[in-house]
């Protein structure tokens, strides 16, 4: 995960998730044209693909200095200016900005996607296809032990399934954190929907960051007791209870 991308989502203007796309990524070693033969002595890229990189740079230029930039692309621009020896971007880069492969499918994963998301303002959720992700920023109040479980246990004591949790520093002050959260299922599902408000509950805030179609189109895992149906048939009970109608 991009922790840029997460803060701002979090902390940053009230954005929604709409969409999102996994890409295979692939990287390649880029040099000026006419400089195969140069010493490499600086190489610039984005601190995420030397990261995915680390295993080529370390055999074939374990002295070269990495330099970092804001995107891959930049960095194959500043090499076409001659500002360093070589970057590592996409092989599309050589053609965009007149440079040379070197080397290509430098990665260390065979294989790697990266995944993307599509923002916007907030408005109307996506209608629910069946193979959903919630996201979402849930604020502690104060760190304290067992804020963690607190937050898990709404999830799953409801059979919401989480595909990612990490936590981020608010930026406010030390002790003060937040979980940026992807669950299974939309929310409009009663179990999630369910899980939200016990969420809102317990934490100091929760901003809700889309739910949207997954591009994988897994569907959520469930059991019998945590369908809708058992949800809604369980409100009913509790309702009847309350109006005298059962016991």
């Amino acid at each position: 995960m991009v922790a840029r991308t997460l803060d701002e989502l979090a902390i940053g203007d009230p954005l929604v998730i709409y969409g999102e796309v996994t890409l295979p990524v692939s990287f390649a070693l880029l040099v000026s044209k006419g400089n195969k033969d140069r010493e490499i002595k600086k190489i610039a890229t984005h601190p995420h693909a030397e990261a995915q990189c680390r295993a080529y740079i370390a055999k074939n230029h374990p002295n070269a200095e990495i330099v970092i930039s804001s995107s891959t692309a930049a960095a194959a621009a500043a090499l076409s200016k001659g500002e360093f020896d070589a970057a590592i971007a996409s092989a599309n880069a050589a053609d965009a900005y007149g440079l040379e492969i070197l080397d290509s499918n430098i990665g260390d994963n065979d294989g790697a996607v990266t995944r993307f998301v599509l923002v916007g303002k907030p408005g109307d959720v996506p209608t629910a296809t069946g193979h959903d992700r919630t996201s979402l920023a849930a604020f502690i109040g104060a760190d304290h032990a067992g804020a963690l479980l607190e937050v898990l246990t709404e999830f799953a004591v409801r059979g919401v399934n989480l595909t990612f949790i990490q936590s981020r520093p608010t930026g406010r002050e030390l002790g003060h954190y937040h979980f940026i959260i992807d669950a299974e299922g939309h929310i409009n599902d009663e179990r999630v929907g369910d899980a939200l408000t016990g969420l809102r509950r317990i934490c100091e805030d929760v901003r809700f960051l889309g739910s949207y179609p997954r591009a994988d189109k897994v569907a959520p895992t469930t059991t019998k007791s945590t369908t809708d149906e058992s949800f809604l048939s369980a409100d009913k009970w509790l309702g009847e209870v309350r109006a005298g109608r059962k016991i």
